[in-house]
């Protein structure tokens, strides 16, 4: 019988399938098609201060290999997710969930943070200073060691669930900017996020996304995704949850060799709803093929 369970920043999960924020909604629509106490947890929708209606149509476009977004964090805002989606969560989910969080302003992250901190259904706060979509925050925050650490320390200061920050791939050196969030006090680092994109309509010669570009995600990212794991894993002493491109459970086996304790899925969700229910059924399978009984004998194994 093999060994799935980890310890994820000190909250032990059943297995290290985490769907990605954005591609899963806040979980009870998933609920009607399956049961989603299977999984390890997951990240619920992008929540912000104030509710957000998003980006412009369009703001999906697909690629080879992937997919364009832009949806520009639509949420209800986090006074509605603390009054009406979380309850509608706890009647279907029994587990700790993730909550991802974003903001334009140092202030914004606290402020969520703190609306959220009391809610006994949330494990962790995943800090997102990485969506290349919205114009005034995400971006900058995640592209500098100091905006990135300034966020981390901010939160670090108010939050009672441990704090997971989620770096973008779009700068050149993932590295110092996950040991300014480790030295700020991240419990964990996420990554990666989407890498930017764009496309153009050959009939009306003008960009596919309404927004110009967006974040590009997919089987596509995958390989970069590994390298920025292994890079990060190397370099800081503190839990590293994989993610872009991941659609099976040997791409689980790879992000975890490469230094991940847990792996998110996110564009195969919206391919096929029932991806990480598939990846956890088959997990166990791929584990004895490859001669592995317990995935935390193999979390960084490649190094």
């Amino acid at each position: 019988m093999v060994n799935t369970k980890l310890n994820l920043c000190g909250i032990t999960i059943d297995n290290p399938v985490i769907p990605a924020s954005g591609t899963f909604g806040f979980g009870y629509e998933f609920a009607e098609i399956y049961d989603i106490n299977c999984l390890g947890t997951f990240s619920f929708k992008g929540t912000t201060k104030d509710a957000r209606f998003g980006n412009p149509t369009p703001r999906i476009a697909e690629c080879k290999m992937g997919m364009i977004n832009s949806v520009g964090l639509q949420n209800p805002g986090v006074e509605a997710v603390v009054s009406e989606e979380l309850p509608k969560l706890k009647k279907v989910f029994s587990k700790p969930v993730m909550a991802n969080i974003s903001g334009f302003s140092v202030g914004d992250y606290v402020y969520t943070c703190e609306a959220l901190n009391n809610e006994e259904q949330i494990g962790w706060f995943e800090v997102n200073v990485s969506c290349p979509n919205v114009h005034g925050g995400g971006m900058s925050f995640g592209t500098s060691p100091e905006a990135a650490a300034e966020v981390t320390k901010a939160v670090k200061a108010v939050a009672k669930k441990p704090v997971i920050i989620k770096l973008s791939p779009n700068v050149t050196d993932i590295v110092s900017i996950a040991k300014a969030c480790e030295e700020a006090g991240a419990d964990g680092i996420s990554l990666i996020n989407t890498l930017l994109g764009m496309r153009i309509d050959l009939k009306t010669k003008k960009c596919v996304i309404a927004n110009k570009m967006g974040g590009f995600s997919g089987p596509a990212i995958f390989p970069v995704a590994v390298r920025m794991v292994y890079q990060v894993y190397d370099a800081v002493n503190i839990p590293v949850i994989g993610m872009g491109g991941v659609s099976t459970a040997e791409d689980v086996i790879e992000m975890m060799l490469a230094g991940a304790t847990a792996v998110q899925v996110g564009a195969a969700n919206l391919v096929n709803p029932f991806a990480c229910k598939e990846i956890i059924e088959n997990l166990p399978a791929v584990m004895e093929k490859y001669g592995i009984n317990d995935l935390n004998d193999i979390i960084g194994g490649a190094h």
